[in-house]
């Protein structure tokens, strides 16, 4: 057995991004009737410039030892970007036959200079999560933004479990399914990372036996390792408020997530009165443009 013990992940991805090729896309004639979609197995080796034997040993997992050479071979062949060509790194990392530490990993512990950093930043929403997307520590305004993940007892403080086990989320993300993509494909990029973590393999497990969704998601195999655009939250108390959001590595274990909006805008109204809501004085109510959007 390998080291990480994450054959099935390499079978599963590798199999899943070859069939969403087609012969036309890497040049090559599309032949006698497909019964599957995708390329053949003979074809990705053709496109690597390995043997047919070896790179089916690969895709049935066995990835320890496979030079850095090959596999970028390979992610050129089977078209991968930057996170899929990282995560298929990760992989053979995690493989490579080494002494780990097997168990789940302790809660990260947010240190002080941290801490003192999201008190600091007032005029932001600011998260500090881990890879199993556990929420850490949250300052004043992240704290209220959240507070509909934070307060439920489904979640556990958890962000995954609030997507796709509790029922409010589908109305607190407004596009729920690009916010559920998104978390699903960050979880696969860590599962790819710590292979030995039996408490994220064991919130995957959750899960994948409680929600469809998540189900199908997780089979994807879809991965992503930097995450910044735009979310617009349906907040109980601020209503529909469009933020840009940026997550930035504080560490191998912590990351941190900000929620800010354009200045002179609605959201930005939105986000005062979020943090007065804070405060020991609470307006009435929000802004009056938003106040029509609950």
């Amino acid at each position: 057995m390998e080291s990480g013990d994450n054959r099935a992940d390499v079978r599963d991805f590798l199999a899943a991004r070859r069939a969403r090729l087609g012969p036309a896309e890497v040049g090559l004639p599309a032949g006698s009737r497909r019964r599957v979609p995708g390329l053949r197995r003979e074809e990705v080796a053709v496109l690597a410039g390995v043997s047919t034997e070896w790179y089916t040993r690969l895709e049935k997992g066995h990835i320890a030892g496979v030079s850095e050479e090959v596999l970028d071979a390979v992610a050129r062949a089977l078209r991968l970007g930057d996170d899929e060509r990282t995560y298929l790194f990760d992989l053979a990392r995690a493989a490579r036959p080494v002494r780990r530490p097997r168990g789940t990993r302790a809660v990260a512990e947010v240190p002080a200079q941290v801490r003192w950093l999201l008190d600091a930043m007032t005029m932001c929403a600011a998260l500090v999560t881990d890879g199993r997307w556990n929420v850490l520590a949250a300052n004043a305004l992240g704290r209220a933004l959240y507070s509909p993940v934070l307060e439920s007892t489904v979640a556990r403080n958890n962000v995954a479990r609030y997507h796709f086990l509790d029922p409010g989320a589908h109305h607190f993300y407004a596009d729920w399914a690009g916010a559920a993509a998104i978390v699903v494909a960050l979880l696969r990029a860590e599962a790819g990372r710590r292979p030995e973590d039996r408490g994220l393999r064991g919130l995957v497990g959750e899960l994948s036996t409680v929600s469809p969704a998540f189900r199908t998601r997780w089979a994807a195999h879809d991965v992503l390792l930097h995450n910044r655009g735009a979310k617009t939250f349906r907040h109980p108390d601020a209503g529909a408020v469009a933020l840009a959001y940026c997550s930035m590595p504080l560490d191998d274990a912590l990351t941190l997530t900000t929620y800010t909006a354009e200045p002179g805008s609605t959201a930005e109204q939105q986000l005062r009165f979020l943090a007065s809501w804070t405060g020991t004085v609470r307006p009435d109510r929000p802004p009056a443009e938003s106040a029509g959007s609950r």
